[in-house]
Order: structure tokens, then sequence, then C-alpha cells
């Protein structure tokens, strides 16, 4: 594992991630997202639920598109 911070530019983050952990990332959230049912749950995780669900979304296409690379290659 290495995740490193490249660069912060106002409120845009830069990463590097290795697949393994975007993976983690990907799990992590779609137990979030999936899993609790919270009335509390923007105030817990500091996001709406929609949001999570869409930055789920965004991770998924990602590793989506690196098996499709690799598969390629």
């Amino acid at each position: 594992m290495r995740m490193d911070l490249v660069s912060r530019t106002g409120d845009l983050v830069r990463l590097d991630l290795s697949e393994s952990e975007l993976t983690i990332i990907n799990n992590a959230l779609n137990e979030v997202a999936n899993g609790l049912d919270l009335a509390e749950f923007s105030t817990r995780m500091g996001a709406e639920r929609d949001d999570v669900q869409w930055l789920l979304q965004e991770v998924r296409e990602i590793l989506d598109r690196l098996a499709n690379t690799g598969a390629e290659q």
C-alpha cells in the first residue's frame, strides 16, 4: 500500500492510490451506503447518503476501467 498526497489546491485534493487501496475505499463506501440504516447518517458521515452513493459509483467506474484496461494488456 502506498497512498500519498500529491497536491492540494483549494478543496481539490490529488492522491496516488494503489488499486488495492481503491478497492478498500470502494468496499468501505459500499458498506456505509448500503449497510447502514442510520437516522443520523449525514451527521455521522459528514455527507448525505446520496453523495456517498454517488462517490461509490464513481469509484466503481474507475475500478471497472482499471479491470478493463488490465484485460486488454
